[in-house]
């Protein structure tokens, strides 16, 4: 939609998921800042009321991203030596890190950002460390390739939280990084000085937080020299934590402890978004409970890499926020990460809708998604999320045709969606109140393009 698109002041739902349930007759008026005023069930289309053409959802954040891995999705899945891994499948990685250009990653961004919105995403939060030239020196605006990701981000029409990453070394023993890493190499004031010129730019849909990639990666000098320059500023901080065993080995042997333990005593708070935390015992649960902070869970790109399962019901149990993200770009919509979320722990387990809380939430898909929409404002630096007065004019139209609902009753529309479908089944996504197109050709073709020339 063009910046001229009127925005109707209100919309008229058959069904809302409103406060945890389906709610009938939903009246869902939205201001001119394109963010709701009021929403009440059980009211009569009125004449002004544009009618949706059927139930509606609120959509999820993406709260972990890496865009320019969108380049390097499916292109890893052959093994030629004894073993693979997390960090074999990074070396190869990286051989795209080192020659995306800011024109290139602007056209993979675009096409992943509108696949995102196919998705049901309508906001990515994107973990952002590709920074440098080629060979590592900065470009004349040394931030171009984050405005290339602004710029994707405008043009598909999504909202967009900008993480620039500290990045310093290459693991815990190391004073630097290895060449493979030089395009990341950032230091506490470089990532400070981006995230205050990407928010003073009052971009439309586009905001900014730190983060920190990892403790291998930014030793306990770096991170509180971030910290102190960030101070009490309202912004999200996100870092990659316990990930792989590896790393938890690693950073019990340079420090005594395990990451997530060490990580908690930086003083975190509902600012840190700890980003898989997929290795974590009920002490270290506890600890992140007690802070407030939340964690990003990323299935598809978890069991993509052999990364372990996270404890879910640990993190759901002690009330953590959870939010899911796309990561490496393997799985790209909120339906088959909860899926496999939830499928994970039943193979694991071997139990079945562990994610249910009985006499409370008995619906696994609901207690997840619910779980979800609060995890999110939080995790994008939103001061609120989902479909309640104040929050951006966000949402899905389901088509109640499409696979795996067709002929549900409609409290079960949402465990159908989640466990029946064949992915994404929505007729249109709104963002602050304007329908936003979740196919272009365009876009496909200069990312089929530039795939062209990066694998030629």
């Amino acid at each position: 939609m063009s910046a001229a698109a009127v925005t109707p002041t209100a919309f008229h739902a058959p069904l809302a998921w409103l406060d945890g349930r389906w709610q009938a007759d939903v009246l869902m008026r939205v201001g001119a800042d394109g963010h709701w005023t009021a929403l009440n069930a059980g009211v009569p289309a009125p004449a002004d009321a544009l009618r949706l053409g059927g139930p509606v959802l609120p959509t999820l954040v993406d709260a972990h991203s890496h865009a320019f891995q969108r380049a390097f999705a499916g292109l890893a899945e052959q093994r030629d030596s004894d073993s693979d891994d997390f960090w074999s499948w990074r070396d190869r990685m990286y051989g795209v890190a080192l020659r995306v250009t800011p024109a290139q990653l602007k056209d993979i961004a675009a096409q992943l950002y509108t696949e995102l919105l196919a998705g049901g995403y309508t906001q990515v939060c994107e973990f952002h460390y590709l920074h440098h030239r080629e060979d590592g020196t900065p470009y004349e605006d040394e931030h171009a390739m984050a405005l290339a990701l602004a710029e994707a981000a405008q043009e598909v029409g999504i909202g967009l939280t900008l993480l620039p990453v500290l990045y310093a070394h290459a693991g815990f023993a190391h004073p630097g990084l290895r060449e493979t890493q030089r395009r990341f190499r950032t230091d506490a004031d470089w990532v400070w000085q981006a995230c205050r010129r990407i928010n003073a730019a009052g971009l439309p849909l586009v905001r900014a937080g730190v983060a920190v990639h990892s403790l291998r990666a930014a030793h306990e000098a770096d991170v509180r020299a971030l910290r102190a320059l960030v101070g009490d500023a309202d912004i999200p901080i996100h870092v990659h934590v316990a990930e792989q065993m590896q790393e938890v080995n690693d950073c019990l042997a340079a420090t005594g402890r395990r990451p997530i333990d060490f990580l908690a005593d930086y003083g975190l708070d509902p600012r840190w978004q700890l980003v898989h935390a997929t290795h974590s015992t009920r002490e270290e649960i506890a600890r992140i409970a007690a802070s407030g902070a939340g964690v990003v869970i990323c299935p598809g790109t978890e069991g993509n890499l052999g990364d372990g399962l996270a404890d879910l019901p640990g993190w759901l149990a002690a009330g953590v926020p959870l939010t899911v993200g796309s990561d490496s770009q393997v799985t790209r919509g909120w339906v088959e990460e909860l899926r496999w979320l939830e499928y994970g722990q039943r193979l694991g387990l071997q139990r079945r809708n562990v994610a249910a809380r009985p006499g409370h939430q008995p619906s696994t898909a609901a207690r997840l998604f619910d779980a979800c929409v609060a995890g999110s404002a939080r995790a994008a630096g939103l001061p609120s999320w989902g479909l309640r007065a104040g929050a951006r004019a966000d949402f899905l139209v389901l088509d109640t045709s499409a696979s795996g609902l067709a002929g549900l009753p409609d409290a079960a529309l949402l465990d159908g969606l989640i466990f029946a479908s064949q992915g994404a089944a929505w007729r249109e996504v709104y963002v602050a109140g304007q329908p936003r197109s979740i196919d272009d050709a365009g876009r496909r073709e200069r990312f089929q393009a530039t795939m062209a020339a990066l694998w030629r």
